[in-house]
């Protein structure tokens, strides 16, 4: 077989091609994570004859890798956001993922996941999954407690507190440590167990089955070695993750994030999903984002420190979401990214921190430090008078850090190399993909609707759009949300 020949995901199989049909059922859902087990569970609860496909041995997808922290609020909140003394309005909820999307912003998504996300939580807790009703009132990148509520993304920091009233949205479930995503999972696998819808493990899809008016009538799958023809009455759910793991997509989409060290993923998520949907004729949008985070708290007394460029100069308010101090880190020109900080606020970093950062200098005076570091004379003594002076006040006039993280800096002084590349992690995935309707059909360049085709969770580009305005759980948010309405759509087909 010569490489012209061989089953590829940008290239359909011709509906006329197929002689035997080896499997036939109602909707072929590619991809066991969050989004595909979502999408195969309300398929079948609405009456379809559902199958799941894995490439991987065991179900789970990235969902399972994850924190599972889920963003969820509006309409008057949900039970462990009103438990914890907050009413949150679906117009709030609303103005502030708007912001965090920008220009880029799906606003029909936005608004339906908003309107219907206590509708979500309430369909989650059915099905078995645990929250507590308390808050973790700490700054975290993510809750290692137990509690059920926190702030994951930047409500409380400029310029988003000044456009929604902050409010808590991330759901952390009802277990200690980072292991909220196999819970996750492994709760809703027993809604799957429960319905008899079979996962299908080690089956690849290789590529989708298209007539000539450009329906989809089925996917080829590769099992044991052979290609297998499966006719779907209904349609194709492709729910195959995003493509942090594809070098190649990543430098010609995102060349930004290859900068990144610490791609955060299955090996399944190679934008085979994806390219499926490009062989079908369906258009993709925001291929360029990710995720970026840089996890540089705990402790979170280092917010109190400067993020400064190789020009000795601030660039961000130290309080934001650490996704959006990752994302402005890998904007900055020069070589090199430092964390400046007083050493009393170092402590508790060596015991217990996510960044794995060195100390690139010290200094018992900020003259001492900006030698050190090698900066250009003056750059960083300038830029800490400048940041002393209004911080006794409460102040920070040019980037706006609360009142609460300002305070004089003080020697002895450290500085954390931050650099992309140097040691610190930079943790990524990305956020575009297929370009689909809120009910999932994926769309061809035109906005016309591929009969039979639909996609959910990272092969899409769904309610998260920039890694500046990221708050985690709008991701498993996303993809449990919009999966379960492709699973609707999908069935009533």
């Amino acid at each position: 077989m010569t490489d012209t020949d061989k089953t590829k995901p940008t290239k359909c199989r011709k509906l006329s091609d197929v002689s035997e049909w080896h499997k036939e059922l109602d909707i072929a859902v590619i991809g066991s994570g969050g989004a595909g087990i979502c999408a195969a569970i309300e398929a079948k609860e609405a009456g379809a004859d559902v199958t799941i496909f894995e490439v991987a041995s065991g179900y789970g997808g990235s969902t399972m890798m994850s924190s599972a922290e889920i963003y969820m609020g509006g309409s008057g909140g949900t039970r462990v956001q009103k438990a914890c003394g907050y009413d949150d309005s679906t117009e709030n909820m609303i103005k502030f993922m708007t912001a965090c999307a920008g220009e880029q912003a799906d606003h029909e998504k936005i608004r339906i996941y908003c309107e219907n996300s206590v509708s979500h939580f309430d369909w989650l807790v059915e099905k078995g999954i645990p929250f507590k009703d308390s808050e973790l009132k700490e700054r975290a990148v993510m809750a290692i407690t137990d509690d059920g509520l926190l702030y994951t993304g930047n409500e409380k920091a400029w310029p988003f507190n000044k456009i929604a009233d902050p409010v808590p949205r991330g759901h952390n479930l009802y277990i200690e440590g980072d292991n909220g995503g196999p819970l996750f999972i492994k709760t809703l696998v027993k809604e799957i167990e429960r319905l008899n819808i079979p996962i299908e493990y080690e089956s690849r899809g290789l590529t989708l089955i298209q007539d000539e008016d450009g329906a989809i009538h089925g996917i080829v799958i590769r099992q044991d070695q052979k290609e297998l023809n499966v006719k779907t009455r209904k349609g194709v759910i492709l729910c195959a993750g995003g493509f942090v793991m594809n070098q190649d997509m990543l430098k010609k989409h995102a060349p930004l994030l290859s900068r990144c060290n610490s791609p955060t993923g299955n090996p399944g998520d190679d934008g085979s999903g994806i390219r499926m949907g490009m062989g079908a004729g369906g258009t993709t949008i925001n291929m360029h984002e990710g995720l970026t985070t840089i996890p540089f708290y705990p402790p979170a007394t280092l917010t109190f420190g400067m993020f400064i460029n190789s020009a000795g100069q601030r660039f961000i308010n130290e309080d934001s979401y650490h996704s959006r101090v990752g994302f402005n880190c890998l904007q900055q020109q020069g070589d090199r990214i430092y964390l400046v900080f007083s050493a009393d606020d170092y402590k508790g970093y060596e015991e217990y921190n996510y960044l794995g950062a060195d100390i690139a200098g010290t200094g018992d005076t900020i003259e001492e430090l900006e030698q050190e570091l090698e900066l250009p004379p003056e750059s960083l003594q300038q830029t800490l008078e400048y940041y002393n002076k209004h911080a006794a006040n409460g102040e920070d006039p040019k980037f706006h850090k609360a009142a609460e993280w300002l305070k004089p800096l003080k020697g002895p002084y450290a500085a954390m190399d931050c650099t992309p590349g140097r040691g610190a992690m930079y943790a990524m995935f990305t956020l575009g993909g297929l370009d689909t309707l809120p009910t999932g059909e994926v769309l061809t360049a035109d906005g016309a609707v591929i009969k039979g085709l639909y996609a959910a969770g990272r092969t899409t580009a769904g309610v998260p759009r920039r890694g500046d305005g990221y708050a985690s759980g709008t991701s498993v948010g996303d993809v449990s949300f919009f999966g379960r309405l492709a699973g609707k759509q999908a069935a009533s087909a």
